[in-house]
């Protein structure tokens, strides 16, 4: 029977030449046996539908008759179809026409390669905040052990006054190509050179410092700036704060903040919340309280109220805002009943009791 290789690529009879490439891009990717989780089989079938139809003549002969007569790959042939498919210009051993990093896009970074410029590692770090200092921010200090950029060559890796040399190992390209084989012939991958981290020279004498490396572990100093407002949990990304890598960028600091909790506010988007009890007369009447806050001691009114459980705004006392405004104070009125009645107080009560209230 037939293969239907569109079914097999996952896309329509009507498919131009740049679909049938992603499409099998995209399985390549999935199915690669040298990969995590690939499937060879899977991977063959895949390369013998895109050797056909990726070819205007092997197509026009399988859209035709079901098959392909002007070489390998056709249905009803016993071959694998991967002749004239090879990666010859790899060195391999058969007819694979494909440019890997055109067709793969990077497809040796599944092997742990890549082109991409080398980094350092990122840091995490956490650090605990009282309730306060995350409602207003504040700027913290910390030390990191890492790798920094070395003081005395300033990350050349060379002995201050001396030469570099063209890196031996890479002849200068700052990059390596090596060689993997596979059921399917040999696959080329690039990658930076390990001996001069992609610079391309090497120190004639190396830093008596590093030794060469261009880093160093040393304790620096950290000036974490921690906006205003920051909740229990976010993260703060210091780009370039992170290891130094000679050759390449510095990783990335990132900053967990943990808040601690206050015994009397708690924070709402850009409000302050707190409680406010009441004697019951004053909540009947109307009073003035007096009440700590974050920034001191405010005046607080409270009118007569209309609900058990009203709240008060303060404009402009809560969380700071860009642009210098500011959130609000909410105060929850809690209206406090005593405990214990004296008979004097009771016999008031009843009275007001008797006036309906």
């Amino acid at each position: 029977m037939a293969k239907d290789y569109y079914s097999i690529l996952g896309i329509d009879k009507k498919a131009s030449k740049d679909d049938i490439k992603k499409a099998f891009r995209k399985l390549a990717h999935k199915y690669h046996p040298d990969k995590k989780g690939g499937d060879e089989a899977k991977f063959k079938e895949a390369s013998e539908a895109y050797n056909v139809l990726s070819d205007d003549k092997k197509r026009a002969e399988y859209d035709s008759y079901g098959r392909v007569f002007s070489g390998a790959g056709g249905t009803g042939q016993g071959g694998t179809g991967f002749e004239g498919f090879d990666f010859s210009g790899f060195g391999g051993q058969g007819g694979f026409d494909i440019n890997i990093d055109d067709l793969f896009g990077g497809f040796s970074d599944i092997f742990g390669g890549g082109r991409q410029q080398r980094r350092g590692r990122d840091i995490t770090i956490d650090i605990e905040l009282p309730f306060k200092e995350a409602v207003f921010g504040t700027t913290r200090k910390v030390l990191v052990t890492k790798d920094s950029t070395c003081l005395k060559c300033q990350g050349s890796g060379a002995e201050p006054g001396t030469k570099t040399k063209t890196c031996p190992t890479c002849n200068g390209k700052g990059q390596v190509v090596e060689s993997q084989r596979s059921p399917f012939g040999v696959f080329q991958s690039v990658r930076t050179c390990a001996t001069c981290n992609g610079r391309r020279v090497v120190p004639e004498n190396p830093c008596t410092e590093c030794h060469g490396r261009g880093v160093e572990k040393r304790e620096e100093e950290i000036s974490i700036s921690i906006p205003a407002g920051i909740d229990n949990g976010q993260v703060i990304r210091m780009s370039g704060m992170g290891e130094a890598f000679s050759g390449g960028s510095s990783g990335d600091l990132y900053v967990k903040i943990h808040v601690g909790v206050h015994p009397r506010f708690r924070k709402e988007g850009f409000n302050l919340v707190t409680d406010l009890p009441v004697k019951i007369t004053d909540a009947l009447i109307g009073a003035e309280y007096t009440l700590e806050t974050l920034e001191g001691s405010i005046s607080v009114k409270v009118p007569p109220l209309r609900t058990a459980d009203e709240i008060l705004r303060v404009k402009g006392k809560g969380v700071p805002m860009e642009g210098g405004r500011r959130g609000d104070l909410l105060i929850r009125v809690k209206v406090e009943f005593p405990q214990k009645l004296s008979k004097e107080a009771r016999k008031l009560l009843e009275k007001l009791k008797g006036e309906g209230i």
